[in-house]
């Protein structure tokens, strides 16, 4: 998403990144990666939860569970609109896979006032 975020500024999508790590350990990784988009510490994992992203197989393990990633659209009023998952939790979306989902959502209504 990095490498393609003025795309993706154009097809108006916002990058945010949600982790349960710590600001401290969040902002250490976004300075050596240079990560020009919000990095949101959850380290209590109430978002991870609501969003059902947890691992639940790693319950109890030395992580007590990792969030599966995945890309989440999300329109302006805070509903999902499209998920997008790979069964492999490695890979990860591409600014293309996320533009080619967000052309396909119903466009907003504007009213005239």
């Amino acid at each position: 998403m990095q490498e393609n975020l003025e795309d993706l500024k154009k097809a108006n999508v916002q990058v945010v990144a949600v982790s349960y790590d710590s600001v401290k350990i969040l902002n250490a990784f976004g300075k050596q990666e240079e990560i020009r988009y919000p990095l949101l510490s959850d380290s209590d994992s109430k978002v991870i939860e609501a969003y059902g992203i947890r691992n639940k197989e790693m319950k109890g393990k030395r992580f007590d569970g990792v969030p599966y990633p995945g890309t989440f659209l999300i329109d302006t009023e805070g509903v999902i609109r499209e998920k997008l998952f790979y069964e492999d939790y490695k890979k990860r979306h591409t600014a293309a896979d996320v533009i080619k989902a967000t052309a396909k959502l119903p466009k907003p209504k504007i009213e005239a006032s």
